[in-house]
């Protein structure tokens, strides 16, 4: 449990970013940069918190997810297909391509487990029709969990026993079962029920002590929780729709997270300024390092 009470933790404005839908954030521990997408403005983002620089590829799509690949290239999930990204040319290449049944399907949120392979879900506007699958290095595909509707935040606990997986129009976060191994995910239960609040979950990160933090959609604020679903606290945004969190910097003790725009009425973005900019918060527990794609 954090030595520090969370309602003292504040979160810092880094870059003004006035993203639309900034998602993914993936931080490079060798380069020291944060990677993020602007999903609706279908950019991938790069951010150096040495000098406040940000920049940007345009891959033409919507960028949900990202992963590491290699020094030079990400993996990228892209409306209906998952493609590799050149860093150095900005060439986006198609891995493979997705046939999914439920018009307006896209891929969602995604990471990559200890092991090096890719976990990607979809967001669907039929309820209990978005799915999870998994992307291996061979370029395999499997389906690992169906009956979704907006497949988010996923990560794995520190002994790699135990995997999370977020529905957040059920306000749901479950834990399985998970066989690094095989890759396997089984006996599923829900580990943290917000149902009784009027937000949602969306991405989370995992501490070094198993804690869970999550972004609350409409929540303002990223809320922590211990591996058995103890609500630990809350550190309050200046913005209403935070998405996802992930932990970076030289010790991994800055929780990057960003934030989003999208769907906010003029009233509720002046309200909350600051929507669509990427805030960062120190941590008393530092976080899980970036399990990059085994390509």
């Amino acid at each position: 449990m954090p030595t520090t009470p969370l309602s003292e933790l504040s979160a810092q404005n880094v870059l003004y970013a006035r993203a639309r839908l900034g998602e993914g954030p993936l931080w490079d521990g060798t380069k020291q940069v944060l990677y993020w997408v602007d999903i609706h403005n279908h950019r991938v983002h790069v951010f150096e918190p040495s000098s406040g620089d940000d920049c940007h590829w345009e891959v033409g799509d919507l960028g949900s997810a990202i992963a590491l690949m290699g020094s030079d290239k990400l993996l990228v999930a892209l409306g209906s297909r998952i493609a590799s990204l050149d860093l150095t040319s900005g060439a986006v290449d198609t891995l493979s391509t997705f046939d999914f049944e439920v018009p307006g399907t896209r891929f969602n949120d995604g990471k990559c487990d200890p092991q090096g392979r890719f976990w990607i879900g979809t967001i669907s506007p039929q309820p209990g029709t978005a799915a999870l699958y998994r992307y291996d290095p061979d370029g395999s595909v499997r389906v690992m969990e169906t009956g979704l509707t907006i497949s988010n935040g996923l990560g794995w606990s520190p002994d790699g026993t135990t995997f999370y997986l977020t529905d957040s129009p059920l306000r749901k976060i479950y834990a399985y079962r998970f066989d690094g191994a095989t890759g396997e995910i089984s006996d599923r239960t829900v580990v943290i029920d917000l149902g009784d609040e009027p937000v949602e979950p969306d991405g989370l990160a995992i501490d070094n002590d198993g804690n869970i933090w999550t972004a609350l959609w409409d929540g303002w604020s990223v809320a922590c929780f211990s591996p058995a679903g103890e609500a630990l606290g809350r550190v309050k945004l200046p913005v209403q729709r935070p998405t996802c969190p992930t932990f970076g910097g030289p010790q991994r003790q800055t929780l990057y997270v960003t934030t989003a725009s999208v769907g906010l009425s003029q009233q509720e973005i002046q309200q909350g300024f600051y929507a669509g900019d990427l805030f960062a918060i120190a941590t008393p527990t530092p976080g899980l390092a970036t399990n990059p794609f085994a390509a």
